[in-house]
């Protein structure tokens, strides 16, 4: 599903990647942890296509995302990666169901089927009657749910999040976790996940240690 190959990548002088090599399977969850400056949201950036490595290979689906112009690349994350951060970013004018259609619309899907999936989506999550509210009207748990159906919405091959759990108390954060394993039952979904909680790492299939710009401990898949 990914493969990255020796990515580097500095800013400035400062050396933030020093050659990661990394493989994820179909279906997998992976979650990647470490000590704050490891490199580990540098690193699911890159993954996820917002940066790219200043030297390195990296291929999702056997496509090597390093041969894509920009505009090809922009529309590859939007149809084939989904996003998952601490902070929803929601946006505060739009109702749930009109925020998760957002991706949907980029992608140009009509209006009519793309409200009918995040409906749906919104339902599986639990949110049934929650659709018409904003995000003000919605508590934490809530926001970040509406946020894990907006990653589904093009049926992304791959989900990265980056602290999903970290701005919610530890009831909604569980939730938000026993989430991720359903989603992966029910879609087999691919998932990437940057995190500090515990629980969730052991969650995981595989957990992935950072330390220094490097990976330090990668079990087999």
């Amino acid at each position: 599903m990914l493969k990255a190959t020796s990515i580097h990548k500095s800013y400035g002088q400062l050396q933030i990647l020093k050659g990661v090599d990394l493989e994820v399977q179909q279906g997998e969850i992976v979650t990647i942890v470490g000590a704050s400056g490891a490199g580990k949201s540098s690193l699911l950036n890159i993954l996820g296509t917002l940066d790219r490595p200043d030297s390195g290979q990296l291929f999702i689906n056997n496509i090597e995302l390093s041969k894509l112009s920009n505009r090809g690349l922009s529309d590859f994350r939007n149809r084939k990666i989904g996003f998952i951060f601490q902070f929803h970013h929601l946006l505060a004018e739009f109702t749930a169901v009109e925020n998760v259609c957002i991706p949907a619309f980029i992608a140009g899907t009509s209006r009519p089927d793309a409200e009918k999936k995040a409906t749906e989506l919104l339902e599986r999550l639990g949110l049934a009657d929650r659709i018409n509210h904003k995000p003000n009207e919605l508590s934490g748990g809530e926001q970040q749910r509406v946020a894990v159906a907006r990653a589904l919405i093009n049926n992304p091959a791959l989900i990265f999040a980056d602290e999903p759990s970290g701005n919610l108390d530890s009831v909604n954060a569980l939730e938000l976790h026993e989430l991720f394993i359903k989603l992966r039952k029910d879609f087999n979904q691919t998932f990437v996940i940057v995190t500090h909680n515990e629980d969730l790492a052991n969650l995981s299939d595989r957990t992935i240690l950072m330390k220094d710009g490097l990976i330090a401990e990668q079990p087999l898949a």
